[in-house]
């Protein structure tokens, strides 16, 4: 009970039989008037002594209360004195008026001064005249020693006696072996992956019967030994793949090693002329293992997609891939591209209306692929757009010849008749890339429910997802060549025009640089079926021939070229143009027979951004270079476009991602 409740009791008390006592001496005196004199002694009397009690009543209180409060200043202090954790009071100019115990002895040996100075500073105390100090929470993490500590605590007004200074009061909290349970909790988590062995069919096939044991074996074995490397769990699931869990500690080794499996496997001396290449997907994005394995999945993809020798781990949302620097494997069976021709024709003809687009800037690939769409889904009584918004110098002269063509004369379509026409139903065939921001009209792509993505390069980061069909095969040369496979399979058959078996042959004849690059057998395969189509091999070929002014700009290119790294050529082409990348992809093809060049690279100035075209023998991936910069490709054969204050810092950004990428190779 307090002062105040308790005085309030007994006063009351005293009160009540006063006044009971005054009335029933009242009721005396009226009855008999003689009695008033005795009534007033008595009155007086018992009034002093209430005020005599309650005097008493206050005074024994107040001895009390100082005794309580003296008693719990003593506890108080000697409770701060040895709290457990350490405990300060410092002014504001980071100077200690007061420690606790455990603050002595945690922190005599250490400069705390210098600390405790720092987190003054970084809270400046601020004093309101009308109100006084404000209140100023603080809140900071130190490191002394090898221990860390979390320092809580508030601003408070110091006493007279103190001169009104700003003082804080400051607790320790020591963190260290939270910290370090928590960093041993992140570094054991569970990261799940998927490894694959890419050309399993085509080294079993390359070697006899008796040595395919001792092959498997030797290729398992140095997998499972780098597994154990890092004390991690690798499961054969199939014949050529594998499930592995590490810890995320491991992982980090791993990706500091830059998954150095990828490079010994092919290091392996087998009885195979053709070296073992993997594919590994590692995740530890996910609440559960299962989740980090459909992660694992879909991150397989897109290494498989970009042609495999690689590995690829999610970090802080972003994909970082390591490897990937050996030509893609040719795949010799055609059941993909059967089973993809009839799923086309089914989802053809589940619509009405078909719309095909490629990529920005397009290319004869893109239109030769468009063409041979295109009558695949008229022939089988379609309504078929073929979207070109930006025509380049290099398809003009052939745009021209296709809409000498009546029905094409209203087939090509712009941006806004595109956006016009298409609905959920309308079937999307995006040729030539898998990109989301590289397709010509990227709005096309959130108009329709139903996508199809034929392409030939590698898969990136930001591939359309929502395709329902993907005929994604990166050994083949070029869109051109996978169309040419799904029109031979197609149980449609249609009859090709002249212009649309021109269309995929140079698309063809592009990508592979007159059949000198990135060409297979199943590349000669698609041009001996257009040749039995009716191609003009030697009309196709003149498309390709450049004028003199043309010539004249390239030979300028080349000769002012310089080369780095003993065998990689770079030049610039100045003059702005829509043309630029055409003139840059020329030249850089034309580097390239220069004797001891083995890439070539070429910045152009393009409607206001800088297009590079980068070209290889095979030695050097021109693509893991102009990835760097946001472009893509393939091995031998890559672009991007950049956007730079001049030409010469968007080449000199192209030379430090070129020295990243040898000093990438090295390590």
């Amino acid at each position: 009970m307090s002062k105040k409740n308790f005085l309030n009791g007994k006063a009351g008390k005293l009160v009540v039989y006063l006044i009971a006592i005054t009335i029933l001496l009242g009721i005396l005196c009226f009855i008999n008037p003689q009695y008033i004199p005795i009534a007033l002694v008595i009155f007086v009397c018992f009034a002093v002594y209430t005020i005599v009690i309650i005097q008493q009543r206050e005074e024994e209180i107040e001895t009390q209360i100082k005794e309580i409060t003296t008693s719990f200043d003593k506890v108080a202090k000697i409770a701060f004195m040895n709290a457990p954790i350490p405990l300060a009071i410092v002014n504001d100019k980071g100077m200690i008026i007061w420690n606790s115990n455990r603050f002595t002895d945690e922190f005599m040996e250490t400069d705390i001064n210098r600390a405790i100075k720092e987190i003054i500073k970084e809270h400046k105390v601020e004093v309101n005249n009308n109100r006084g100090i404000q209140e100023c929470k603080i809140e900071n993490q130190i490191e002394l020693g090898e221990r860390k500590y979390h320092v809580m605590g508030e601003t408070v007004r110091g006493s007279h006696n103190l001169k009104n200074q700003n003082l804080a009061a400051l607790y320790f909290l020591d963190e260290t072996e939270h910290l370090k349970l928590e960093e041993q909790c992140k570094d054991s988590q569970i990261c799940v992956g998927i490894l694959t062995i890419d050309n399993y069919e085509e080294m079993m096939q390359a070697i006899e019967e008796e040595e395919k044991p001792q092959t498997i074996a030797s290729v398992e074995k140095k997998i499972y030994d780098w597994a154990s490397r890092y004390q991690g769990l690798m499961i054969k699931s199939d014949r050529d793949k594998f499930i592995a869990i590490f810890e995320q500690k491991a992982l980090e080794q791993i990706q500091e090693q830059k998954f150095s499996i990828l490079d010994e496997i092919k290091e392996l001396n087998i009885a195979s002329k053709i070296p073992a290449t993997l594919s590994i997907a590692i995740s530890n994005e996910g609440k559960s293992n299962y989740e980090k394995y459909k992660d694992a999945m879909l991150e397989l993809d897109i290494v498989l997609g970009r042609g495999g020798d690689q590995a690829i781990v999610r970090k802080n949302g972003k994909y970082v891939f390591f490897g990937g620097r050996t030509q893609e494997v040719e795949k010799r069976t055609k059941v993909k591209a059967r089973i993809v021709a009839q799923s086309l024709e089914e989802l053809i003809s589940e619509t009405d209306r078909v719309m095909i687009m490629g990529h920005s800037n397009p290319d004869m690939d893109v239109m030769g692929a468009a063409l041979g769409i295109y009558r695949l889904a008229k022939e089988m009584g379609k309504e078929v757009f073929i979207v070109n918004q930006n025509t380049t110098i290099g398809i003009e002269h052939f745009l021209a010849e296709a809409r000498k063509e009546s029905e094409y004369q209203i087939a090509f379509i712009d941006k806004l008749e595109a956006l016009a026409k298409i609905n959920a139903d309308t079937l999307l065939v995006v040729v030539d890339t898998n990109k989301k921001d590289y397709v010509e009209i990227p709005e096309l792509l959130g108009e329709t429910n139903k996508i199809i993505v034929i392409d030939h390069h590698r898969r990136s980061t930001d591939y359309i997802e929502e395709a329902i069909l993907t005929f994604q095969e990166v050994y083949a040369s070029s869109a051109c060549e996978l169309v040419t496979e799904i029109l031979e399979y197609a149980e449609t058959q249609p009859t090709l025009k002249t212009i649309e078996v021109e269309g995929l042959y140079a698309g063809i004849m592009m990508d592979t640089k007159n059949f000198t690059f990135k060409t297979g057998v199943r590349t000669f395969e698609a041009a001996a079926y257009l040749r039995k189509c009716g191609v003009d091999i030697i009309k196709v070929k003149k498309m390709f021939q450049s004028d003199l002014e043309m010539y004249n700009k390239i030979s300028d290119i080349v000769g002012n070229s310089d080369v780095i790294h003993e065998s990689i050529a770079i030049s610039t082409y100045t003059e702005p143009g829509n043309d630029a990348n055409i003139i840059c992809a020329k030249a850089a093809d034309e580097l390239l027979t220069i004797s001891d060049i083995t890439a070539s690279f070429v910045i152009g100035n393009q409607d206001g951004k800088f297009c590079i075209s980068g070209r290889s023998i095979g030695e050097i991936n021109v693509q893991l270079i102009l990835e760097k910069l946001g472009g893509g490709g393939h091995i031998t054969l890559a672009g991007a476009q950049v956007e730079g204050p001049s030409m010469e810092e968007v080449k000199q950004e192209l030379i430090r991602k070129i020295d990243e990428y040898f000093e990438e190779q090295q390590n």
